[in-house]
């Protein structure tokens, strides 16, 4: 669509198309059906849709317990006293919370790293929520007997994903807890999204000892 030696006709279009376009999964091709569809929509469902997204930039929040994105203090899950607030399932990405809850399968709670340890991309445990991991299995030791408290780990099965899940175990195995892992063969990590339902769940229900 070139005109006058120019990408597009519109810097208006081309600025656009190379925002949509810089999210993951969208080629050039795409960014523009996206564009030229927002052109074709009704002016108000476009401004909610911007202000949707400028809300989720400017005004997302975490639980303060867990890590995981949420509008007030605490995150639906924490806030839920239905759940086990013992077993914590620890998990890479938000992603990996909602696929694991799309199964229905699991009543505990989670603990969203924001990462895992990758020292090739310049990711060290400090840049993850570690800490505030220990602190939490900390506070649930005085409060109850370590050996109620199970700590999943669900995290990839890649070397990385297997580092950061044996570095968790150094940091909480001190307080007696107990640890264990995903069903292997199935869903780990940042393949949980593309999980199956019945299959995650499985994994979720058979995990076993985590062994470093």
């Amino acid at each position: 669509m070139e005109t006058g030696g120019d990408r597009y006709p519109s810097k208006l279009l081309e600025e656009a198309v190379d925002s949509i376009g810089s999210l993951p999964g969208i080629g050039s091709r795409s960014a523009m059906r996206l564009a030229l569809h927002l052109l074709r929509q009704p002016k108000e469902n476009v401004h909610r849709l911007t202000t949707a997204l400028n809300s989720l930039v400017d005004e997302v929040r975490y639980c303060r317990e867990c890590m995981m994105i949420s509008d007030g203090e605490l995150c639906g899950v924490c806030s839920d006293h239905t759940r086990d607030r013992n077993t914590i399932c620890v998990v890479e990405s938000l992603r990996d919370v909602l696929s694991i809850e799309a199964t229905g399968q699991y009543r505990g709670v989670f603990h969203v790293l924001g990462g895992i340890i990758s020292p090739i991309h310049g990711i060290a445990p400090s840049d993850l929520s570690i800490p505030l991991l220990t602190s939490r299995v900390e506070r649930l030791v005085g409060e109850t007997a370590p050996d109620t408290i199970e700590i999943i780990m669900a995290l990839s099965g890649d070397v990385e994903g297997e580092t950061t899940s044996f570095y968790l175990y150094r940091q909480l195995s001190r307080f007696g807890v107990r640890f264990s892992t995903l069903a292997r063969g199935l869903g780990f990590g940042d393949d949980l999204e593309y999980a199956d339902s019945l299959t995650l769940g499985r994994s979720i229900i058979n995990r076993q000892v985590f062994k470093p």
